[in-house]
């Protein structure tokens, strides 16, 4: 059974004239010791410790062999998104940031699959970096789940959505920025109580919003952290739905019908939790997802699953390995969409100039 991890971080060595690249002040940035200790840095600001794994190819690979993980998908921290800076210059920095995955990634290519960051204050311009990504070699690409006050159902992100469809490009969406930042102070609450109310929020955008609708059913979607507070509260969305015309008016089916969308990861760290989430998602949507190398990631990969209770043999092959497979495998692009993107593209660039 091929162990898969579709939820890894990596901050490769960028150094802070790297970062004057993306802003002048230098951010972000790494700040290595040394010593397999390191800061991830916002200019002059110390953002958080971390260690080698993070940037190190070997240490990853060393540390993956001895949790049993045969692949790993390498996303970069969202620190690295760049989603507050002016378009042309975050793509100029996507790119950098994409080069050193690739080069990190190069080691072990086997092994290591490595998934790009686009500009997504700009979805025009995050569909052009995304093509040209994927035709270096990325597997799939990163991104937040909102780009200040908008969200994933955002028109022109949904329409980047499309173009990853299209383009056979898989999606993984990470909370960040967390919502509430000002009454979350302390104890983590950000990463704890935040992000999982990120994700669900995403997620529930683009069923009540009729986004799933307008974007391909071939998009390749993972939502990272286990969907969030998702699996908990969808059957309260499907009560609204039914009862409120306010909540059903631009969706024409219950949120409950939208599952076959999009996958979660696996990262709920509790065995009955997961056992929730397959019920709702089924054992074909889930796939193992650690947050490697955080501190807040699931410290011995497969864990939960291997002890979830309920899922059999095959469940847990797939949910260890088997749907990350398929999720990750180069997609063939049908010519139909092929002829509707090289379309859509040709329309973009003819109104951009």
């Amino acid at each position: 059974m091929t162990v898969i991890d579709v939820h890894a971080h990596v901050f490769p060595r960028l150094g802070r004239a790297d970062g004057r690249v993306l802003a002048d002040g230098g951010e972000p940035w790494l700040r290595v010791h040394g010593d397999g200790t390191g800061m991830m840095m916002s200019g002059d600001r110390e953002y958080r410790p971390v260690e080698e794994g993070l940037w190190d190819p070997a240490r990853r690979l060393a540390d993956m062999d001895a949790a049993g993980v045969d692949v790993q998908a390498v996303s970069s921290t969202p620190l690295m998104f760049g989603y507050a800076a002016e378009p042309s210059r975050a793509a100029d920095w996507c790119d950098l940031v994409n080069d050193r995955i690739l080069a990190f990634c190069a080691d072990a290519p086997d092994r290591l699959l490595p998934l790009c960051q686009v500009p997504l204050q700009d979805p025009a311009l995050a569909c052009e970096v995304a093509t040209r990504a994927a035709a270096a070699g990325h597997r799939g690409v990163h991104i937040g789940n909102h780009v200040g006050d908008r969200n994933l159902d955002d028109p022109g992100i949904v329409d980047f959505l499309a173009h990853c469809a299209r383009i056979g490009l898989p999606v993984l969406a990470h909370p960040w920025d967390m919502l509430g930042a000002g009454r979350m102070r302390g104890h983590m609450l950000p990463w704890l109580s935040g992000m999982p109310a990120e994700t669900q929020l995403s997620i529930l955008g683009l069923m009540l919003s009729g986004a799933f609708e307008r974007i391909p059913a071939s998009l390749r979607l993972c939502f990272c952290h286990g969907g969030g507070s998702l699996a908990f509260t969808l059957g309260r969305a499907d009560n609204a739905w039914h009862r409120r015309d306010i909540v059903r008016a631009d969706s024409p089916r219950p949120p409950s019908e939208y599952t076959d969308r999009f996958f979660v990861d696996s990262a709920v760290f509790d065995p009955r939790a997961l056992r929730l989430l397959v019920e709702v998602m089924s054992a074909d949507r889930v796939m193992l997802g650690t947050d490697y190398p955080f501190p807040l990631g699931e410290k011995e990969p497969g864990a939960t699953i291997r002890a979830c209770p309920g899922l059999d043999d095959a469940g847990r092959a797939k949910l260890l390995g088997g749907n990350a497979d398929a999720f990750f495998a180069p997609a063939a692009v049908p010519a139909a969409e092929a002829a509707v993107d090289t379309a859509v593209d040709a329309a973009t660039a003819g109104s951009a100039s």
